[in-house]
């Protein structure tokens, strides 16, 4: 489990990958540990892990400088670094927990979902709800939660050959629970989504980071600049008046995280299809995603540059 694991490769949106850096036995090294030696044992190893690459890798501190430099502006030197240690380290923790979950049990992990009765009653109007999440806490250990709404999960996720970076799931020995949609498929798995939707199904998705065409985005303003999250998932639910749910999860002791439904979002039928038509319903989103990195600054993992077209100008520490 190389902290590299997360951290996406290019510069470039058309370059993006989701393959895991680091190599097979970096991770089997903490897989090792938690099963031996429980949670405490990979954290142990975990902070040296992340001083070390915090400290000597340029590609680590260049990845977590396009939020660092958004929510901490003013850091600069050791400061800066850090904010770059205390964010890498809790995306190991996370990664570190996602493994425990599979390799020790569930009940390892304590996951309190606030207000359970106001997701039953969208369930019961039948009209499907797509669930909308960002790179934050462990979201994967987090999605387990959602069995008790009885209902059927798919999860708009890319994945690539070779990606040796194990999900909760793999670790037990488990089949996916949930269906995979590709949104590199063929019309970015709008098809799947809307199919899944209309059996008043659930879907998934990542409302902070395109996977699929870079014209299904849309500005937006987060973190004090304007910048690129996609939109396709609104033009959904415009279609089918299926609700929004923006959920988020964050680490809130040792071994517990707490899901939140922080706002529901409700797409009237609309016309047209340009990107600015959905822009109030995107901007819903990013202030709700503003507000919970205010609240967890060091729990927010999306290293890509959402910023991509207007760059930081201060230089990496």
């Amino acid at each position: 489990m190389d902290k590299r694991s997360e951290i996406k490769i290019p510069e470039t949106r058309g370059r993006w990958s989701s393959r895991s850096i680091g190599s097979d036995w970096q991770h089997r090294i903490f897989y090792f540990l938690i099963r031996f030696g429980g949670r405490r044992a990979a954290y142990f190893l975990l902070y040296f892990v992340v001083g070390y690459y915090v400290l000597f890798s340029g590609l680590a501190r260049k990845r977590a400088s396009h939020y660092l430099g958004r929510r901490f502006p003013e850091s600069r030197g050791i400061s800066r670094l850090w904010h770059c240690y205390r964010l890498i380290l809790e995306l190991g923790k996370a990664l570190v927990d996602r493994a425990v979950v599979g390799i020790l049990g569930p009940e390892s992990l304590a996951i309190s979902l606030d207000e359970p009765e106001k997701l039953l009653k969208l369930r019961d109007e039948n009209r499907g709800m797509i669930m909308m999440t960002a790179h934050v806490g462990c979201w994967q250990a987090a999605m387990s939660e959602l069995g008790y709404l009885n209902r059927q999960v798919h999860l708009l996720m890319r994945r690539e050959d070779g990606d040796i970076d194990r999900h909760y799931y793999e670790h037990a020995g488990l089949e996916c629970p949930y269906r995979i949609i590709d949104p590199t498929g063929y019309l970015g798995g709008t098809l799947e989504i809307l199919a899944a939707l209309k059996q008043g199904e659930i879907v998934c998705v990542m409302g902070d980071r395109l996977l699929g065409s870079e014209k299904s985005t849309i500005g937006v303003e987060f973190l004090g600049a304007r910048a690129e999250v996609p939109f396709s998932a609104y033009k959904i639910a415009s279609a089918t008046r299926a609700p929004i749910v923006v959920f988020f999860n964050f680490k809130d002791g040792p071994a517990s995280y707490r899901l939140q439904a922080v706002k529901i979002i409700r797409v009237p039928e609309l016309p047209g299809r340009n990107a600015d038509t959905f822009g109030p319903y995107a901007a819903e989103f990013s202030s709700a995603l503003d507000r919970f990195c205010q609240e967890h600054p060091y729990q927010f993992f999306n290293f890509f540059d959402m910023w991509l077209k207007q760059q930081p100008s201060n230089k990496d520490s």
